[in-house]
C-alpha cells in the first residue's frame, strides 16, 4: 500500500504549523491539513502521488529519470498544498505568490531545491503552468488553479533527504519563522569548512598524522627529531618547572647567617665606630677593655 513518507510528512506539518494561522476552525484564509495531500486516493493511479504497487505501465513517474527508476518504493513522492492568505511583514502571502517564489528558486538551482523534479502551478489563478527540471512538460490541469503540486526525485525520498530547507526558507524569507541570514550557497561554504576541520580530528587518519607531528614525531621516521618546540618537549620543560617548584616549596629560602656576613663584609671599623651612638660607644669601650684585661 502506498504510503506517506516521514520527510514529506515533516514538510506538510511545517506548513500546517505556519500557514493554518487558527487550527481550532476551518477558515478559507488558513491552510487547512485536508488541503495539504500525500498520498492518491483509492483510485489514483500512476503519477508521484503514488508508490510501487500503484504506478502503471510507462509511469512518467519513473521511466523518465534513473533518480526515479531507482528510487521506486511504497512511498509517494508528492505533496499537494492547497489555498492560503497570511499577513505578515506589512504584506499579503497566499499560495500564488509563494508558488512563484519556488519555482524562482528551482528556476536557480538554489541547493535545497534539487531534490524537486517538477511544480505545477498557477501564477495568476487563471493559467496552469508547469515547471519541469527534465523540460519534457510545461503544463497541467485545472485542478492546479487552487493548488500547487510539488514532485520529488524517488531516490531523494527513498533516501529519507530532508525536504524542509526550502519551505523553512519561505517562512522565514516571508517573516513568519525566525532564521539565520545565511543563503544556501553560504551554508555550503560552512559545511565544507567544518568538513575540512574534522580532517584534522584525532580520529581520523590524517587527524592522526598531525597529531603526531604536533607531539614531534614523525610518522614515517621515529627516530627524526624535529628543531621546533613540540608538545612533548614543552610537556617535559613544563614537567621539569613543577619538580623544580615542589622542590623549593618544602625549604626555607633565608639564609640569616649569608645575609649578615654579607653585611658585615662591607663594614670597615671606622664605619661601624661611627654607626654606634656615644653611650652605647662607651659601654662596648668598657666591655672590651673588661674583656682584654681578663
Amino acid at each position: 500500500m502506498t504510503r506517506a513518507p516521514t520527510n514529506l510528512l515533516t514538510v506538510r506539518n511545517l506548513l500546517l504549523a505556519h500557514l493554518n494561522v487558527d487550527p481550532d476552525r476551518v477558515r478559507s484564509q488558513d491552510l487547512e491539513p485536508a488541503e495539504v495531500g500525500i498520498v492518491g486516493d483509492a483510485s489514483h493511479r500512476g503519477g508521484y502521488h503514488c508508490g510501487s504497487d500503484r504506478v502503471v505501465a510507462g509511469d512518467y513517474s519513473v521511466v523518465e529519470s534513473p533518480r526515479d527508476r531507482n528510487g521506486l518504493t511504497l512511498d509517494a513522492a508528492a505533496l499537494d498544498v492547497g489555498q492560503f492568505e497570511v499577513r505578515s511583514g506589512g504584506r499579503t502571502h497566499d499560495l500564488r505568490s509563494f508558488s512563484v517564489w519556488c519555482v524562482g528558486q528551482c528556476a536557480a538551482n538554489a541547493p535545497d531545491t534539487r531534490d524537486i523534479r517538477e511544480i505545477i502551478y498557477s501564477p495568476d489563478g487563471r493559467v496552469v503552468r508547469r515547471w519541469d527540471r527534465l523540460n519534457r512538460r510545461s503544463t497541467g490541469d485545472n485542478s492546479h488553479l487552487w493548488h500547487t503540486h510539488f514532485s520529488f526525485f524517488r531516490d531523494a525520498i527513498k533516501a529519507g533527504r530532508d525536504q524542509t530547507p526550502l519551505f523553512r526558507r519561505y517562512l522565514t524569507t516571508i517573516g513568519l519563522i525566525e532564521g539565520d541570514d545565511m543563503t544556501p550557497q553560504e551554508h555550503a561554504w560552512l559545511e565544507t569548512i567544518h568538513r575540512n576541520l574534522t580532517v584534522l580530528d584525532g580520529r581520523n587518519p590524517v587527524g592522526q598524522v598531525y597529531t603526531r607531528m604536533a607531539m614531534g614525531e614523525d610518522h614515517l621516521n621515529t627516530s627524526y627529531v624535529v628543531p621546533h618546540p613540540s608538545l612533548q618537549s614543552l610537556g617535559a620543560q613544563l614537567s621539569a618547572v613543577q619538580t623544580a617548584l615542589s622542590q623549593l616549596a618544602g625549604k626555607d629560602v633565608t639564609d640569616e647567617p649569608a645575609i649578615i656576613a654579607g653585611v658585615l663584609a662591607g663594614l670597615t671599623p671606622e664605619k661601624i665606630a661611627a654607626a654606634i651612638p656615644p653611650t652605647l660607644a662607651r659601654q662596648v669601650a668598657e666591655e672590651l677593655a673588661r674583656r682584654l684585661a681578663s
